[in-house]
């Protein structure tokens, strides 16, 4: 949702800021007044390519600020400051930061849709269509594409783990000889998983057996020997033992010492086992060193670590048994590849099966819209059509494409065909009504919207939008009174002449909202005109 939009030296804008309402809000003005520069800054928003020809004649440069509020942002939203230079050069800032264009329209562009716009407009690109085909299915269409993309990535691993085991069945004599080398040499060795660990930690103890020994030895005499610590604490004991009669509080510290006599002798027992267990053994001294040596050898020919060279040998392995096993490994990796499959046509079919019940229901449910917009027997058609496997993707094993049907009895074509940019917009704003809040799009700027549009159908349009606004926000350039004052908000675009013209935007309430949506209705502001503009605005305001 865009929140606050600050724009300048866009065309004919020197300096204007805007802050829609989170529904519905409408911007209005005499044509040619400048309502397209505003729609640009937009573009620039969200991460459309820029053109130095959209710089204010005079100025360096033109720039476009605006604060976001995408799904998952915090409390300060996402800001956004696109700059572009006379020159063409360009900058953009995402939360103080320096970005691409690529990374800001990863970030905001998928939020905002400019329905009108046929260089933005998402409804226009074929491979947007299976996402609103999906949206409209909900859970049971998610559940059934996240089990086809797993089993299309599992597919795809079978293969991949097919063609690398044909590579090894195809190992030329050279590349077999190596493998049976380093196998051969690898193995004569034999190192096992964990091995290098244990000996690195034995090491030390082997090396210093004897001055281990003697520590424990020694420190076991200090406190078990004649006259050692235990001695001293047991006569300490006894002593506070005896004169505990005459004073209590001689108790507990003799029971203290006792319990640290336990201690120590506790500490004395265990090192004499650990002066038994230790002992100065040259021959595995020997034994350890050559080992580790021999392991150290392994990891400089095919390391660093000791788990390459564990990967090593079964890579060498795999090779030297790919080219005697007969074909086994492939065979096996074969019937990996089939059983994979099979599962994966599984989930394609029920993938397929969700969508092909879902799109004759979602094209009703626009088609109704349609004809609500007063656009006569004109409707919408969902095609599902099954794809050969190699041009299955994540999307899905089918090509989904939303044709537009001109009136009953006409052939049904892509909707990116037609030719109207006003029948664009009716039809994409009746897709995004039936969708509702499964819509990922969060803001709508409508700009051809009711292009040709007069009577009955102006009445229907701006039902349709206030409707529309209750899921999303909508921005809406307009000409129509009925849409005007259906808004929460509502702006007049307004061009001064001069040398240069200048267009300036500011937000209309009470008697010049009266005014402009009078004229809009009669090309005049006289009192009647200005008596049916208080009724309509009043009309709307008491629904």
């Amino acid at each position: 949702m865009i929140d606050e939009l600050h724009v300048r030296d866009v065309a004919l804008i020197h300096d204007a800021s805007i802050e829609p309402a989170p529904g519905l809000t409408v911007l209005t003005g005499e044509t040619g007044a400048g309502k397209t520069a505003l729609l640009s800054s937009i573009k620039l928003l969200v991460g459309e390519r820029a053109d130095a020809g959209m710089v204010r004649e005079g100025a360096a440069r033109l720039e476009v600020e605006g604060r976001l509020f995408c799904r998952g942002d915090g409390e300060d939203g996402t800001v956004v400051r696109r700059r572009v230079g006379s020159d063409g050069r360009g900058r953009v800032e995402l939360d103080g930061h320096m970005a691409s264009v690529r990374e800001l329209a990863e970030r905001v562009g998928s939020t905002v849709d400019l329905c009108g716009q046929h260089e933005h407009q998402r409804l226009l690109a074929p491979q947007a269509h299976v996402a609103v085909l999906d949206s409209w299915a909900g859970a049971r269409a998610a559940e059934a594409l996240e089990a086809y993309r797993d089993a299309l990535a599992a597919a795809g691993e079978a293969a991949a783990e097919l063609e690398r085991v044909r590579d090894m069945g195809r190992a030329t004599g050279e590349r077999l000889e190596e493998a049976a080398f380093v196998l051969r040499r690898i193995d004569e060795v034999d190192p096992r998983e964990g091995e290098l660990e244990e000996l690195e930690a034995q090491l030390p103890r082997v090396e210093h057996g004897e001055a281990l020994m003697g520590a424990a030895s020694g420190a076991r005499e200090l406190l078990s020997g004649d006259g050692g610590a235990c001695d001293a604490l047991g006569d300490a004991v006894r002593a506070l033992r005896e004169a505990s009669r005459y004073d209590a509080a001689l108790d507990s510290w003799a029971r203290s010492l006792e319990s640290s006599l336990i201690d120590v002798e506790d500490v004395a027992s265990e090192l004499r086992d650990y002066a038994d267990e230790v002992d100065f053994d040259p021959e595995e001294l020997e034994r350890v060193q050559g080992r580790l040596a021999q392991l150290e050898g392994l990891m400089r020919a095919y390391g660093p670590r000791m788990a390459d060279v564990l990967a090593r040998r079964d890579e060498a392995r795999e090779v030297v048994s790919a080219a005697s096993d007969g074909g086994e490994l492939e065979r096996r990796a074969a019937e990996e590849l089939e059983r994979r499959e099979a599962e994966l046509s599984r989930a394609a079919d029920a993938l397929d099966a969700v969508r092909s019940e879902a799109a004759p229901r979602l094209a009703e449910a626009v088609s109704e819209q349609m004809s609500f917009l007063e656009m006569g027997t004109a409707g919408l058609e969902v095609a599902c059509e099954r794809l050969p496997r190699a041009e299955w993707t994540r999307s899905g094993p089918s090509r989904v494409e939303l044709l537009y049907r001109p009136a009953a009895g006409l052939t049904a074509r892509p909707l990116r065909k037609i030719a109207s940019g006003g029948e664009v917009s009716r039809v994409m704003l009746a897709v995004k009504v039936v969708l509702g809040e499964a819509d990922d799009c969060e803001t709508l700027v409508f700009d051809e919207v009711d292009a040709g549009v007069g009577g009955a159908t102006a009445v229907a349009l701006a039902s349709v939008l206030a409707r529309l606004a209750k899921t999303h926000q909508v921005i809406v350039v307009t000409h129509l009174a009925q849409v005007a004052v259906a808004a929460e908000k509502h702006y007049l675009v307004r061009k001064s002449g001069g040398e240069l013209p200048e267009t300036t935007l500011a937000e209309i309430t009470g008697e010049e909202r009266v005014a402009e949506v009078a004229r809009m209705l009669s090309g005049d502001t006289g009192a009647a005109s200005r008596d049916l503009a208080r009724e309509m605005l009043a009309s709307r305001a008491a629904r």
